[in-house]
């Protein structure tokens, strides 16, 4: 593979802009919020009216600070008419904290967490890690939602030397996610020695009263040092920290990597290399009045919270996040049409945009021969008879349609047969919106380890396809429609005699 051309470098860099930006799902959303934002999108909020919306209208809302959808109206769309959406998701696999995180073994002191996601737990050891993550901060007798982000390394797991796990290239390595993952912060005879006053603080700001109660009870929950260093980069008091979601994260930025500078190394490249991709995409292809002038559709993205558990959570693909969404708009804007909600469902069309399995060259016999894209080799559909991907033949046609027009070239995945399959957004939405939908992603190798990767030019492929996707769905959706386009002709129909034997 020749080294990336200067426009795809480009992408690539500003992909990498939003990933470091973006090191939480919290953090990934408010940087998506702020881009829209700069673009000229309006924020809504699901909890008032939406009466305001109108044809030509950019707008996004967010739910608990961890998943967004931004939409655009064209303006020539009528009731009943289709939202065009490509789906990703916020989170990634990593360690959270404990609602009790404060521990000690053997003179030290450690951070409780617990593993998210299906992470490649052995990555993780041996790492400069921090935290990152959303704060609630006491400010008078309001709680302020705050992202935090400690910079500089803090905690580390540190894996046990050679000399005292003889059999480990014979046994392999398993550590227990309790006992042998926890992450040491600080020795606890130096915190004795100089943070002791942080415990002091703690128990009387417990007894205090007038709500100091809930901050000596986080005192009491987590350790003094953490709650310093968080209080430190949040610019208030440890004792005005009420709660937090925090999770365990690299400190290591992604870079672009190479001996030709066509590698991208970064953590949570699944999922929000997708991410920016429909981000973006809907950013470029939605700038200003004209970019909608000859719309029909509404054009949108999703960026989900807690994919990687199930999406069974309030912010999840699972909930009713995107129907609301659908409904409120599809009503706001049908003036009392009937059927306008049921008929927009029917004539949407969903990119579920997740990152896909690169054949491994060290690996190469767990992928199907016949199904293994490579790096480079463009976006992959991916496909499942079993519907752990909802890809149909009609969905496939379109998108690669899609991608044919705008030279984007595609690959094609399934699983090996005698293999589990996983899964993505795709048929959690596919079958609680009706709507048609087709997964696909990026290919990428180490999926789940604390630093994946993909290639430059790859990420340029999927912003090109989901531009393309926004610009040309509408008019190609026309020509493919399995429930308008004439009865089949169906060919070599069996006419012999029955056979006559009881079956």
């Amino acid at each position: 593979m020749s080294a990336p051309a200067a426009a795809d470098l480009a992408v690539a860099s500003d992909l990498l802009a939003y990933l470091n930006a973006s090191v939480t799902e919290f953090h990934a959303v408010e940087e998506a919020r702020q881009r829209l934002l700069a673009a000229g999108f309006t924020q809504l909020s699901e909890r008032q009216g939406w009466d305001g919306l109108q044809k030509g209208g950019r707008y996004f809302f967010t739910r608990n600070g961890s998943t967004l959808v931004a939409f655009a109206v064209g303006a020539k769309y009528e009731p009943g008419n289709g939202f065009m959406m490509v789906g990703a998701h916020t989170d990634s696999p990593c360690f959270k904290l404990k609602p009790v995180s404060k521990g000690t073994k053997s003179g030290y002191c450690m951070v409780n967490c617990e593993p998210y996601g299906g992470l490649l737990h052995h990555t993780w050891f041996d790492r400069d890690l921090t935290v990152a993550g959303r704060v609630l901060v006491r400010e008078g007798d309001a709680m302020a939602h705050r992202l935090v982000h400690v910079p500089k390394p803090i905690l580390r797991i540190p894996m046990l030397a050679i000399h005292l796990q003889r059999d480990l290239s014979t046994a392999g390595f398993n550590p227990n996610k309790q006992t042998q993952c926890t992450p040491l912060l600080a020795t606890s005879i130096r915190q004795k020695l100089e943070g002791g006053s942080g415990d002091a603080a703690g128990e009387a700001s417990a007894s205090s009263g007038n709500g100091a109660t809930a901050a000596g009870v986080a005192g009491a929950r987590h350790h003094p040092l953490l709650l310093r260093l968080l209080a430190k980069e949040l610019g208030c008091k440890p004792e005005d920290i009420v709660d937090f979601d925090l999770n365990v994260i690299d400190t290591q930025p992604g870079v672009i990597g190479g001996g030709e500078d066509e590698f991208i190394f970064s953590g949570r490249l699944d999922n929000l290399c997708m991410s920016y991709c429909s981000l973006q995409a809907l950013v470029d292809t939605c700038g200003s009045a004209e970019d909608l002038a000859e719309e029909t559709c509404v054009r949108a993205i999703a960026l989900f919270d807690n994919e990687e558990v199930g999406s069974d959570s309030a912010q999840g693909a699972g909930s009713p996040v995107m129907r609301d969404c659908i409904t409120r708009v599809t009503q706001l804007l049908a003036g009392g049409a009937e059927g306008a909600v049921q008929r927009a469902m029917r004539a949407s069309f969903l990119i579920s945009a997740d990152m896909a399995h690169a054949l491994h060259p060290n690996y190469a016999d767990k992928h199907d021969p016949d199904l293994a894209p490579k790096l480079g080799s463009g976006l992959v559909l991916k496909h499942n008879v079993n519907q752990r991907y909802a890809t149909t033949s009609i969905s496939a046609t379109l998108f690669r349609e899609v991608c044919r027009r705008a030279g984007v070239p595609t690959a094609e995945f399934a699983v090996r047969s005698d293999m589990a399959c996983g899964s993505t957004i795709g048929p959690i939405l596919a079958s609680g919106l009706g709507v048609r939908t087709v997964d696909i992603g990026v290919p990428q190798l180490a999926m789940h380890s604390i630093r994946e990767m993909c290639t430059v030019v790859d990420v340029a492929h999927g912003l090109r396809a989901f531009t393309a996707f926004f610009k040309t769905i509408s008019e190609l959706d026309r020509t493919v429609d399995p429930d308008t386009l004439p009865p089949p002709d169906i060919r070599g129909t069996l006419r012999e005699p029955a056979c006559g034997h009881v079956h």
